[in-house]
């Protein structure tokens, strides 16, 4: 009998859950569906979990969630008695009876807990552990993921998400709990009337408004512009509101159809404000009218997207263009105010444009560059922070759609974000007469035709026998000499480098002013390549980055079609 055999009898033998035990009941005769979600646990990383929910230890759901919580609880347990913990939660299906569950767990072993009364946006989470002085944070959501998925976001007393010593620890306390025996568990009701559990106040729902706002200029008018924003049926749309209507944007539409929360996402099967897919119901409702932005916020609103009405129609804007935007107008804006330090930083992701670079350079300006996942960001600010420096924090942002104006919370916030790409609207239009486009396209000519693209090869999908191991062993001791026609001129192993820039990464220099950084994903049998690249020219942009790319994926597909099954 396999490993996933005798887990899935396990779970047979001890759910008491009718509706469970039918699931399990279900698929007792499918080998490759027991494989699959029995023969290892879910894994437990700085990200927490995110997975499918179903019955299963290598799924989300109820049993998961709560050994995941007694790992958390243990290991919190080890380094202190007085504890709390703050926990919300997105629009997701059992995001709030798994938010309840956390409660549950943490009350029953003497950890004070905090909940939402409702569902929230995850930077609200950071915002809340940093002001309930909590020793940790979970946050239930799986971000933009299609609607089967959930997670469990871990944070830290910081408010940032769990660094890798952190969450190796709690992992190990994990690993240690029997999911049927070693759960302590108090009612929900029993923790709340006992004082263990906790609705948050809504006063901290407002002062988290309340530090957005304030970071409003009041010198730009937001009432000359037209927005119409979408929530993605999910936590953003009460935030994102407020914080737009409280800082003069009167000219503000929500699409309908995605103002409310949605756990099946029925007009957004994939609600990622990085894919143009995400707008399609609010193009429909821009079509015939005249707005100079579309807003769209994912599920637990931490990430933004935008859309951008051009001469005839709306264009996307990619990470990487809203975060040269917002780069620019809060250098220009500060410079303006005179409230520039002289010694300001912005933090960005290794993967994120380089011209931001450029554009700190122009000014002066410290550039921090960071590995991958916005906690590396949250780390440089904390050490601002010790440092007595925190006011010389200007902006951070990773490429996907990531971006963080002010120092209040210690994640990626869209709420905030929405608020500033609006302010620069506001400023372009009345100030020059020109929309967002027509500025990055300024910027370009300014500062130089910097252009990035991604490409994520799915081992399972492509059916390699390589792993992501074997494809980084490969490129970190092949000796290429070119990528296509361009010549390698250095590469960077990051696992050669200290501190916190050690990781499995590799970074190209090629001939022409193009980057290419390589790395395995975290979480996905996946490998990414992120192409960057200094244009000699706008006109044919597309056009050149299409055959970078194309010599790029060449070399990868050379690679798997010597190691497929």
């Amino acid at each position: 009998m396999s490993k996933a055999e005798k887990c899935f009898n396990f779970w047979i033998r001890n759910v008491s859950d009718e509706t469970v035990k039918n699931e399990l009941l279900s698929i007792k005769n499918n080998k490759d569906e027991i494989e699959d979600r029995f023969a290892e646990d879910i894994k437990f990383g700085t990200a927490g979990l995110r997975g499918v929910m179903e019955a299963g230890n290598n799924r989300i759901n109820i049993y998961t969630v709560r050994k995941a919580t007694q790992g958390l609880a243990n290991y919190l347990l080890k380094k202190n008695k007085a504890l709390s913990v703050a926990i919300s939660y997105d629009c997701r299906r059992n995001s709030k009876t798994f938010a309840k569950e956390v409660a549950c767990v943490m009350s029953a072993n003497g950890i004070k807990s905090y909940i939402t009364k409702e569902l929230a946006p995850t930077p609200f989470l950071s915002y809340l552990v940093r002001n309930l002085k909590t020793d940790a944070g979970v946050m239930i959501t799986a971000s933009h993921n299609t609607a089967e998925y959930n997670g469990y976001k871990c944070y830290g007393s910081d408010g940032a998400q769990m660094n890798e010593q952190f969450a190796k620890g709690v992992y190990e306390c994990i690993q240690k709990v029997d999911m049927f025996k070693d759960i302590k568990r108090l009612e929900f009701s029993a923790g709340l009337e006992s004082g263990m559990i906790s609705f948050t106040d809504d006063s901290l729902k407002e002062s988290y408004i309340g530090e957005i706002v304030k970071y409003h200029s009041k010198s730009v008018f937001l009432s000359g512009i037209k927005v119409l924003y979408t929530p993605l049926n999910g936590a953003g749309n009460e935030f994102v509101q407020k914080v737009l209507k409280r800082s003069g944007v009167n000219n503000l539409e929500v699409v309908k159809s995605q103002e409310n929360p949605d756990e099946n996402f029925t007009t957004c099967p994939y609600p990622n404000p990085e894919d143009i897919s995400a707008f399609s119901e609010a193009l429909k409702t821009a079509e015939p009218n005249d707005f100079d932005l579309i807003l769209a916020t994912d599920p637990d609103a931490d990430r933004l997207g935008v859309c951008v009405r051009g001469e005839n129609e709306y264009k996307i804007l990619s990470g990487n263009e809203i975060g040269i935007l917002l780069t620019n107008y809060i250098l220009e804006r500060r410079k303006n105010e005179k409230t520039l330090p002289k010694s300001g930083v912005i933090i960005k992701t290794i993967v994120s444009t380089m011209m931001i670079d450029e554009i700190a350079k122009s000014y002066g300006l410290e550039v921090r560059n960071v590995l991958t996942g916005f906690k590396n960001i949250a780390h440089e600010i904390a050490d601002l922070e010790k440092s007595n420096r925190i006011n010389d924090y200007l902006f951070g942002f990773e490429e996907s759609n990531g971006y963080l104006c002010g120092s209040y919370v210690r994640d990626k916030d869209a709420v905030s974000a929405s608020l500033v790409l609006c302010e620069a609207a506001a400023y372009y239009k009345e100030k020059f007469g020109k929309n967002l486009l027509e500025i990055l396209l300024g910027l370009y000519l300014k500062y130089g035709c910097f252009a990035e693209k991604t490409l994520n090869y799915n081992l399972k999908e492509i059916k390699s026998k390589a792993s992501k191991s074997s494809i980084m062993s490969y490129l970190r001791e092949d000796n290429l000499s070119y990528i296509g026609v361009y010549k390698i001129k250095s590469k960077k192993d990051y696992l050669k480098f200290g501190g916190n820039l050690n990781s499995d990464v590799l970074e190209f220099d090629l001939e022409n002013n193009i980057k290419i950084i390589v790395r395995p994903s975290g979480t996905e049998p996946k490998i990414k390549f992120y192409i960057m690249a200094k244009l000699s020219g706008i006109s044919e942009k597309q056009k050149i980055m299409q055959l970078i790319t194309d010599m790029v994926d060449e070399t990868v597909q050379d690679f798997f079609r010597s190691n497929v099954e």
